[in-house]
């Protein structure tokens, strides 16, 4: 039993940066109907700025993520600016948007290969390696902070959608974006909140990650694992990624724990094609006219 609860706990840390990961498809989704791949090159230098800033500017944490955090918002509000709005305006399909999406995602790691290389960086010991035991149960100090800063991050997300009036804009815009554009909604607006807090997350996911794992140029694919689990949880769905994202990183967890590593990803991606197979919507998606 105490073993089946270590790895849950350790599912859940993981599974808390793959939801700060996967929002950021699921909002880009609600508004736009299209899977923002780019969002992994954007989480893979958000990683890159909280690195360089804890080893070349000293920064403190908080004070790194905050760095993180600001570039990363700028660049996805940047690649949307430059890359998605004109074909908005010209009215283009779903694929153009994936294309340039897929396009942007390989110029981004692509840039930093070029730039920085392919080598592993690891972040500094920022926390020490010991511990809180209960029991048998040992709860690492980064996991704890992993499962708080996601905890509040993605709890004041939430808050923001239902209780503000641009959370409610978001919500107009995601159920019909042409209706509300008529009502008087300031799509453009919209677009460009909901892709600067798909980087704002994407940055403390990659800050996040970088400290529990290491850092690389193609770091950006593990983003795969977050649409899985926006696919799982119901694209479109913000709770329904949340649910997706913790669920696939208890079942990673368990997965490596009772079974074997190597086929953790194997695991991942059986999940994602068992889903579409049986519930294309997801645990808590909706139908795509009704997916607010």
């Amino acid at each position: 039993m105490e073993k089946f609860i270590q790895f849950l706990i350790n599912g859940i840390a993981i599974g808390s940066i793959y939801a700060l990961m996967t929002v950021g498809y699921s909002l880009v989704y609600s508004i736009m109907n299209f899977s923002n791949f780019a969002h992994g090159g954007v989480i893979m230098l958000g990683s890159y700025f909280g690195f360089f800033a804890i080893t070349i500017l000293k920064a403190p944490f908080w004070l790194a993520a905050l760095i993180a955090m600001t570039g990363t918002t700028l660049l996805a509000v940047v690649i949307e600016r430059l890359a998605y709005d004109p074909l908005r305006r010209r009215q283009a399909p779903s694929l153009y948007y994936i294309i340039s999406a897929m396009g942007i995602s390989i110029f981004l790691e692509n840039i930093v290969l070029a730039t920085l290389g392919a080598d592993f960086r690891n972040y500094p010991p920022l926390f020490q390696t010991s511990g809180f035991y209960i029991g048998g149960i040992s709860i690492g100090k980064l996991d704890v902070l992993i499962l708080v800063v996601g905890t509040i991050s993605l709890f004041g997300l939430m808050w923001l959608i239902e209780k503000t009036k641009i959370g409610l804009a978001i919500r107009a815009t995601s159920f019909n974006l042409r209706a509300a554009n008529l009502m008087g909604v300031n799509t453009e607006f919209v677009i460009f909140v909901v892709f600067g807090l798909g980087g704002l997350l994407a940055g403390l996911a990659g800050v996040m990650y970088g400290l529990r794992y290491t850092v690389w140029p193609q770091m950006g694919l593990i983003t795969n694992k977050a649409f899985v689990a926006a696919v799982f949880g119901g694209l479109g769905s913000l709770p329904g990624a949340i649910v997706g994202a913790i669920s696939l990183g208890i079942i990673e967890a368990m997965a490596t724990g009772y079974i074997s590593s190597n086929l953790r990803d194997l695991i991942a991606f059986v999940l994602l094609v068992t889903i579409l197979v049986v519930r294309p919507s997801g645990i808590m998606g909706k139908a795509t006219e009704d997916k607010a």
